[in-house]
């Protein structure tokens, strides 16, 4: 009943409020100069990149607190810009601790699977030379480590998946928001597994859409070309970024709005 009633809700919100989408526009234009860039200067997009993902560490906190208290407000009234900028101050700190422990938790994962690769490589290419056997009690035992590590992953992430909306909504603090969301998914676990695996279905069709053009307007450089010479973006990458920007935005709003409705309902 509360995924049925949440996505009934999230449609009639965002006609009431596109406000909403607002958000999400900006930070997704944001991501517009590196996509142009790729066409016409890949070397270049390359360390833009890396500036706009250090910038991104703080951006995406304080927008995702934002969206969550503008869409709360939604749900009962009309909202504004003025409430995305007073609960991305108010409730940054809290999130931005959540991303941190995410971030070491991906580290340590991403470390123990480095670990196990190279374990793997060695029992699969063994020093004994091109006709020695590999060993495959060891490449399976790599196998399993590696799917513990997915596995593990994908249980962090389906746990806390609500520690955002625990923060700025129940006026929760970091730990405590962790802790609340896991207990209201193992309390929800069927409803929580179908919100996801929906979620996951729509949030793979974007990105395959978002793909397949970025693989269509992937830059050629011609033979002797320099890599540093900024060229004109091809009308292909100005249509990917367009697409890029219109379909992000569509998705990111939607998907804000339909997991702070889906949340209150099931802490209604």
């Amino acid at each position: 009943m509360a995924l049925q009633t949440a996505l009934r809700r999230t449609p009639s919100t965002l006609a009431a409020d596109p406000v909403l989408f607002v958000p999400v526009l900006l930070l997704t234009l944001f991501q517009v100069p590196q996509l142009l860039l790729q066409s016409s200067a890949p070397l270049i997009a390359g360390v833009v990149s890396l500036v706009f993902s250090l910038v991104y560490v703080v951006a995406v906190p304080f927008v995702q607190a934002g969206l969550i208290g503008m869409v709360d407000e939604a749900l009962d009234e009309r909202t504004s810009l003025a409430t995305f900028v007073a609960e991305g101050k108010e409730n940054f700190v809290p999130v931005f601790v959540v991303y941190l422990i995410l971030f070491g938790v991906n580290l340590a994962l991403g470390a123990i699977a480095f670990v196990a690769v190279l374990f793997g490589a060695i029992g699969f290419f063994p020093a004994g030379g091109a006709g020695a056997e590999p060993d495959l009690a060891l490449v399976a035992a790599v196998g399993i480590v590696l799917l513990a590590v997915v596995l593990a992953y994908l249980l962090v992430a389906f746990l806390i998946q609500f520690y955002g909306q625990a923060i700025v909504i129940d006026d929760r603090d970091a730990i405590d928001a962790i802790t609340h969301s896991a207990g209201l998914v193992r309390r929800n676990l069927a409803s929580v597994l179908g919100y996801t695996l929906l979620v996951g279905v729509l949030a793979g069709a974007f990105g395959l859409v978002v793909g397949l053009a970025s693989a269509l307007a992937a830059p050629t450089v011609p033979a002797g070309a320099d890599p540093f010479v900024v060229s004109m973006p091809s009308l292909r990458a100005v249509g990917v970024s367009a697409l890029t920007v219109v379909l992000g935005t569509l998705f990111g709003g939607f998907f804000g709005t339909f997991s702070v409705a889906y949340y209150r309902e099931l802490t209604a």
